[in-house]
């Protein structure tokens, strides 16, 4: 087996940046790989059944909830999609904020993120095993769990072509159930479809009116809001795999907006303009299910069953991929043990396996130590998606007055009152969780494991004496 990677890299050896860390990955994903990735990336689980909480929480309000944190995401995604075209790189962030802040703050920003990564691969993989068990009563959910890993691990050993493709087929799976969920919908509103009537305005006016549980609900419904976007970062880690990375990203980007609109804030639309958001079954089975059952369609049930299991069998594909990249990147970087950073084929196998292993291992922990462990690591990513913005933020302030302006392909808009703005933002997110007991504690959990790894980075730094405290200098290859 060929192997195609330099010299292996130790803790101590002088660390490359942005794409001259990327040169020995293949380029095999296709334009309509990248698209469709970023097409179905915003599409996860958690708008499938997340969702449900929120609007149990907000009521009706969950639409203006989810606007406000969509804003919020498409702020970051175009802050993100900046420095990513000018710097394509599959640490994606993790690149940035090293070049922005400094080696700490990239080794912080991505092993969090690999973190987040191979505990979401465990969750995706236990709720896709308990459906496939529901069908087949009686077969343990690990076999599953297990088979899945396999089959995944299979598919990011292989070519990066591989993994597009499943992701491309994937995504289009989502789209087109979300799609036909969106127009029957708008039809059942209409008063178009046979043996309904149009709900008028009742659902969002009555039964406790817009905001039924006053502002506490819909901060509640505001923090199950933010934390139902994932997936939006794979397609700049992707990307650094593409024919044409920087085309590739602005073209994601720039339809984020739209994607978001339509399919999160649509969807919540929809739903509590037909369903009442008191009916218990949004939150037991699922907002989505309970609009095809209220709508009488035959099989509500199992055709959500089929696209919630699409969707966690996706985003196990997707973070396998994007935990093994940003491993490998990190490592590439002098951030990480240097076995994870072998290239074989252009795949950098080991990370592949390594993230796989630590995703089946949380598995495990959810059956052995269900009472402390399991629950400690939930807590820990609970809030980690928030700390990786605010490296994007800080990263994006910092670096646009770096680039030379011929590499600004995508800009971020209003630049630096919008950035600024978003900071202000995950900052009130972060005061509202402390106000809630719940998150408060995903809150604490996440703050422990972001000081541990800031020491760690702070102490690797100053040993290397790598740059300092001012980051590595843009230009720097």
């Amino acid at each position: 087996m060929d192997r195609t990677s330099a010299s292996p890299l130790t803790a101590d050896s002088a660390a490359p940046t942005g794409a001259s860390a990327d040169s020995a990955l293949t380029h095999g994903l296709k334009q309509r790989h990248l698209s469709m990735i970023a097409l179905g990336g915003v599409i996860g689980a958690g708008l499938f059944v997340g969702s449900g909480a929120g609007i149990a929480a907000a009521g009706p309000s969950i639409v203006v909830a989810y606007a406000i944190s969509g804003l919020l995401v498409m702020m970051v995604m175009r802050m993100l999609g900046e420095m990513s075209a000018a710097n394509p790189a599959s640490g994606s962030f993790s690149v940035h904020a090293e070049r922005a802040i400094g080696p700490w703050a990239g080794f912080t920003a991505g092993w969090s993120f690999w973190f987040l990564l191979c505990v979401a691969v465990g969750l995706e993989g236990i709720g896709a095993a308990q459906i496939v068990s529901g069908w087949l009563p009686g077969t343990p959910e690990w076999a599953w769990v297990a088979l899945f890993m396999v089959i995944f691990l299979g598919t990011n050993l292989a070519a990066v072509k591989n993994f597009g493709e499943f992701e491309f087929w994937f995504a289009a799976l989502k789209v087109i159930a979300i799609t036909l969920f969106l127009v029957l919908g708008l039809l059942a509103i209409l008063g178009v479809l046979p043996d309904t009537d149009a709900p008028g305005l009742n659902n969002l006016t009555g039964d406790g009116g817009f905001l039924p549980k006053g502002m506490d609900g819909f901060i509640i419904g505001l923090l199950a809001s933010v934390f139902a976007y994932g997936g939006l970062e794979t397609v700049t880690i992707a990307a650094a795999e593409s024919e044409n990375p920087v085309q590739g990203v602005a073209k994601a980007v720039r339809t984020a907006m739209w994607r978001i609109a339509v399919f999160y804030i649509g969807s919540m639309a929809v739903i509590v303009t037909l369903v009442p958001w008191d009916n218990p079954k949004v939150a037991e089975v699922g907002p989505f299910y309970a609009m095809l059952d209220h709508l009488g369609i035959g099989g509500a049930a199992q055709i959500m069953n089929v696209v919630i299991l699409i969707a966690l069998l996706s985003a196990m594909n997707a973070n396998i991929y994007g935990a093994s990249r940003m491993a490998r990147s990190l490592v590439a970087r002098g951030q990480g043990p240097a076995v994870l950073g072998r290239i074989s084929s252009g795949v950098p196998r080991n990370a592949v396996l390594f993230s796989s292993v630590f995703g089946f291992l949380c598995v495990l922990l959810s059956y052995w130590r269900p009472d402390d462990v399991f629950p400690w690591l939930l807590n820990m990513i609970g809030a980690v998606i928030l700390v990786v913005w605010i490296f994007i933020a800080l990263s994006q302030l910092i670096l646009r007055r770096r680039t030379e302006p011929e590499k600004l392909v995508v800009r971020m808009w209003l630049f630096p009152v919008l950035t600024i703005v978003a900071l202000v933002g995950m900052v009130g997110i972060f005061l509202l969780m402390l106000r809630q007991p719940d998150t408060r504690d995903q809150l604490l959990a996440t703050g422990a494991l972001t000081a541990v790894l800031i020491g760690i980075g702070v102490v690797r730094q100053r040993r290397r004496g790598n740059d300092g405290a001012a980051g590595i200098p843009a230009q720097r290859k």
